[in-house]
C-alpha cells in the first residue's frame, strides 16, 4: 500500500504495549507472559482478564506484582475478544503508548515472533504476523481448519478487497496513531470477524499494512474460544461489509457523474 493517508507521519516505537486478553487461561498465562518478557524484554504486557472463574486474574496479579512491565486490567464479565481489545486499546491510549500488539493467551502465537514484528512497524502503521504469506508455517492444525482458514481470508480479500493474506490472524502491531485514524466506537464485531473489521477499517484509512510470517500452533493446553457461531458471524459481517462498500462506491460515482454535468 502507498502513504497512509489519515495517519501521520510514523515516528519511532519507544513504548508498546502487548494486549493479552484472558479467559479461563490460568494453565497458559504465566507461560505467555514470561516468553514475551524474554522475547521483548523493551515491551510492557496488559494481561485483559474478563473476570475468569478458574482464577486466571489471580495468576495475572502475581505475575504483576513481580514485574512492574506486567499489568493487568480486571474486565466485569466475559464480554468477547473484540471488546478486551478495545479496552486494552483505550489503556494504552490513556498512558500514551505509542504501539500496541495484539496476542492470544494459548501460546498460539510464538512471542519469539514478536521482535520481527516490532522492526516490521517502524516502517508500517499495521503489521500482520500471517499464516498465509510465504515463509509462514502452521503446527498441528486438523485440515477443516486449515481449510476454514484459507477459504475464510480468501473470502475476506476478494469480498473487501483488503490486500493481505491473512485478515482474520490475531497477532498484530497497531500504531497508535493507525487506531486513531479509524472509528473505533463503530466496530461490534468479535472473533475472526473483529480482526477483518480492523483490517478493512485500518486499508479503508489509507494505513500501510504489511505481513510478516510467523510460526503459528495449535494450542495445547485449555479449551479452544472458536466455535461454528464465530464463524458464521464473520462470513455474515464480511459479507455486509461487501455490500456495504460496494454500495458506498456506487453512490460516490453517480455524485461525480451529477457533479460533471
Amino acid at each position: 500500500m502507498g502513504a497512509a493517508a489519515g495517519v501521520p507521519p510514523r515516528a519511532a516505537l519507544e513504548r508498546v504495549l502487548v494486549v493479552i486478553p484472558t479467559y479461563d487461561e490460568a494453565d497458559n498465562v504465566a507461560s505467555i507472559v514470561g516468553r514475551v518478557r524474554a522475547a521483548a524484554p523493551q515491551v510492557d504486557v496488559l494481561v485483559a482478564d474478563d473476570n475468569s472463574p478458574d482464577g486466571t486474574g489471580v495468576v495475572a496479579d502475581a505475575l504483576a506484582a513481580a514485574d512492574a512491565r506486567v499489568h493487568v486490567l480486571h474486565r466485569p464479565g466475559k464480554q468477547g475478544l473484540g471488546a478486551a481489545y478495545l479496552a486494552g486499546f483505550g489503556w494504552a491510549r490513556e498512558r500514551g503508548y505509542d504501539a500496541v500488539v495484539e496476542m492470544d493467551a494459548d501460546g498460539s502465537h510464538a512471542p519469539e515472533d514478536l521482535p520481527r514484528l516490532l522492526v516490521a512497524a517502524g516502517d508500517a502503521d499495521v503489521v500482520i504476523g500471517s499464516r498465509w504469506c510465504r515463509g509462514a508455517s502452521v503446527v498441528d492444525w486438523p485440515w477443516r481448519r486449515l481449510l476454514l482458514s484459507r477459504c475464510g481470508n480468501l473470502y475476506a480479500r476478494l469480498a473487501l478487497g483488503v490486500p493481505v493474506a491473512d485478515a482474520t490472524g490475531g497477532f498484530r502491531v497497531y500504531r497508535l496513531a493507525a487506531l486513531d485514524a479509524v472509528d473505533l466506537g463503530s466496530v461490534c464485531s468479535q472473533g475472526y470477524s473483529f480482526q477483518v473489521e480492523l483490517s478493512r477499517l485500518a486499508h479503508r484509512a489509507g494505513a500501510r499494512i504489511v505481513e510478516v510470517p510467523i510460526t503459528f500452533a495449535q494450542r495445547q493446553r485449555g479449551a479452544s474460544k472458536m466455535s461454528p457461531l464465530i464463524v458464521v458471524e464473520a462470513l455474515w459481517r464480511i459479507t455486509v461489509w461487501a455490500v456495504q462498500d460496494r454500495w458506498g462506491w456506487r453512490r460516490g460515482v453517480a455524485a461525480g457523474r451529477l457533479r460533471r454535468r
